[in-house]
């Protein structure tokens, strides 16, 4: 469970940086938080300039006032390792901690993510931190997590990252030789005859700028690169943590994930964390179901679990072009939905707004008034109290899924550096058009990762499975073969793990499980289509069209126009006892609604309750709790009938199975589950 065993409430809290302030603030700040039902504050996050502000010094005084502070009122301490922005001295005296640009331009002090993951004096000084503030704060028992570092992510270009690569790519391919088969350097004469020939990919040598993005002429190595930054930054996570395990082997730890962010493999990171955190920040125009993905992404890393909303804005972001405001009763509806996709606590950046830099304009649960009779403030402190009556009704509450979509940072990687076939074909896109599809209609979805289990599931999406690495198309077939229904997309079953196609003809390893053949693509220009029938209606067909041939597939549709007419565009084919369905081509949100509605009612996937639009029902089950969320995300009342008994977890009023219930504009429903046997 996020936050350990011993939590029985639901933690509420956030950021608190009082070293911003000076101290006669910080008894007001505990009066506001505590009126606020603040429980639990995350500490020292980018303290490192104060608390080291030499080489051999150490300043642990002002965090041990602190410290003092939030335990003499109660509060829960979240202990960050103050890793994420190193100090001036360190930059001047030890360069090799600063970051060098993709453009070979190496970075002077100032920012954030500044640091090099490959620079020995980073690594010494991080881990010393992490290890002296463990040993001196192991005997405060409200610690109940620790916080390393900050948001990790950005990418480094440096001599230091350019020798641990080559040695990386030694350790991971053996010989030079191997190396040279998967980067597939025999083109263009790019064979490497020892690891020093071996350089970045970069502005400098293997990228170039075209239509505005960064390409790749070799994707082999950029596909490496990325493993091998991912992988380095990871092991900064790693060697704090093993730093503070040293001190507190009890206590979780975890950093600050950020949903879909594309240089971080977190699949991979997830399971080197005790638990996920992560930052949620929609923008104004992501749709409820953009926000839902990335909550059950972070879910589905961590095997499911429960996770922590580390950070959200109570009010207003200060970072986009326009930082609209939240609505009345929208931090209270985001807040809960995050719950109801798996979050075990609901904490804020920040508690206090700051008064100068990038945030001062972000919002905080105590603005620049310090008052509390501020909407933003009521309205936090209405949740607070809720939050607090709920205790543990859903904690380590799982989402009852039968259905799962892959997820996979390599495909993400690979696919969107590839060269052709469109610049338009976007692996998140995919992902977000069957994901929505089955968020409108209250279906539950877990996100899965490659090595994840297969076997609780009845359907398995696979948007653009550009790569097939090594046993997923053995572990799809013994999927397919056992009954289970698998639908994945166009210009799938590509390449292998190293991004070299797979011979023999397209969708490569999928051909048998799918019983097509594709000979061609056909990457329409933007605004071009084409379409095609489906259950009687005509729907659009955009981006890329594959050109497929039936080898033991029946066709479900097919296009309606150009030289490919009538060919297929849409099959399904039967192998053992199950289906496996292919969708040539991206379609409108109408298809796949249409699509997966067939689809789930063929293997008997049920809603968690019809609603109407926007009104979004979803299940955690906690022992043998079964808590229903109703959550409106309209900006209207609308009325749901109830399809079981229920008891209102916040009123207390109790339901019987078919009570209509109006829900209104921004409003939540929490509700349990009779047992009505």
């Amino acid at each position: 469970m996020a936050y350990g065993k011993d939590i029985k409430e639901i933690l509420y809290g956030g950021d608190y940086n009082p070293e911003q302030w000076p101290q006669e603030v910080w008894e007001e700040d505990m009066r506001l938080m505590k009126k606020a039902h603040i429980n639990i504050v995350t500490l020292n996050t980018f303290s490192w300039a104060a608390l080291q502000p030499s080489e051999d010094r150490y300043c642990f005084e002002n965090l041990d006032r602190i410290m003092d502070l939030v335990r003499k009122n109660g509060l829960k301490v979240c202990l960050a390792t103050a890793t994420g922005a190193h100090p001036a001295w360190m930059a001047k005296r030890h360069p090799d901690i600063l970051r060098t640009d993709r453009n070979g331009i190496k970075r002077k002090f100032g920012g954030r993510h500044n640091s090099c993951p490959n620079s020995p004096s980073y690594r010494k000084y991080a881990a010393k931190l992490a290890g002296l503030l463990a040993k001196r704060y192991k005997g405060y028992e409200n610690i109940v997590a620790w916080h390393v570092s900050n948001e990790f992510g950005g990418e480094c270009y440096c001599e230091n990252c350019e020798q641990a690569f080559r040695k990386w790519l030694q350790k991971r391919f053996g010989t030079i030789e191997e190396l040279n088969r998967v980067f597939y350097t025999a083109f263009w004469g790019h064979t490497f005859y020892s690891w020093d020939e071996v350089v970045l990919p970069n502005l400098q040598s293997e990228h170039f700028l075209a239509d505005g993005m960064e390409r790749s002429m070799f994707q082999g190595i950029t596909l490496e690169y990325r493993r091998f930054m991912s992988e380095s930054m990871l092991e900064c996570f790693q060697m704090e943590y093993q730093e503070i395990k040293k001190e507190m082997p009890d206590i979780p730890v975890t950093t600050n994930l950020m949903g879909f962010y594309k240089p971080l493999d977190y699949q991979k990171w997830a399971k080197q964390m005790d638990f996920v955190s992560w930052d949620s920040y929609p923008d104004p125009a992501d749709t409820p179901a953009e926000t839902a993905l990335q909550h059950d992404l972070m879910r589905g890393i961590h095997k499911q679990e429960s996770f922590v909303l580390m950070e959200q804005t109570p009010s207003v972001t200060n970072w986009q072009p326009y930082n609209r405001l939240k609505r009345p009763g929208e931090v209270r509806l985001l807040s809960y939905q995050a719950a109801a996709h798996g979050a075990d606590a609901i904490q804020f950046f920040q508690i206090r707004q700051s008064v100068g830099a990038c945030e001062k304009f972000h919002g905080a649960v105590i603005g620049h008034a310090g008052r509390d009779d501020t909407r933003v403030f009521r309205e936090l402190e209405q949740l607070g109290r809720e939050l607090g009556q709920l205790g543990d009704v859903f904690l380590e509450g799982h989402t009852p899924a039968e259905a799962a979509i892959f997820f996979d940072w390599d495909n993400w990687w690979a696919l969107e550096d590839s060269a052709g076939p469109s610049i338009r074909m976007k692996y998140l896109d995919a992902v977000k058009d069957y994901y929505t599809a089955a968020f409108e209609s209250n279906i539950p979805l877990d996100i899965i990762g490659m090595e994840d289990s297969f076997d609780s599931y009845k359907v398995i999406i696979a948007p653009l499975l550009y790569m097939t690495k090594t046993g997923i198309d053995e572990r799809i077939r013994k999927f397919v073969g056992n009954g289970g229904i698998f639908v994945t997309t166009y210009f799938s079953g590509i390449v292998d793990g190293h991004d070299l196609v797979v011979q023999g003809g397209y969708p490569g390893r999928l051909r048998d499980i799918l019983g097509i053949w594709v000979e061609e693509n056909d990457a329409l220009l933007e605004g071009e289509e084409n379409s095609f029938v489906y259950k009687g209606t005509l729907y659009p067909a955009r981006v890329l069209c594959d050109l497929m041939h039936l080898e033991h597939a029946k066709a479900l549709s097919v296009y309606a126009k150009d030289f490919y007419q009538n060919m297929p565009v849409i099959t399904k084919n039967q192998f053992g006892r199950g289906y496996a369905y292919y969708v040539g081509t991206r379609s409108d949100s109408g298809f796949y609604h249409k699509f997966l509605e067939d689809i789930f009612t063929e293997a008997k996937v049920a809603e968690a309750m019809a609603t109407p639009k926007g009104v979004e029902a979803a299940i955690r089950v906690a022992d043998d709790r079964e808590v229903l969320f109703l959550m409106n995300h309209n900006e209207g009342s609308e009325w749901v009938v109830l399809n079981h008994d229920y008891s209102d977890l916040l009123n207390g009023k109790e339901y019987r199975k078919g009570d209509p219930v109006e829900v209104g504009a921004k409003g939540v429903f929490l509700f349990l589950k009779r047992n009505t046997k």
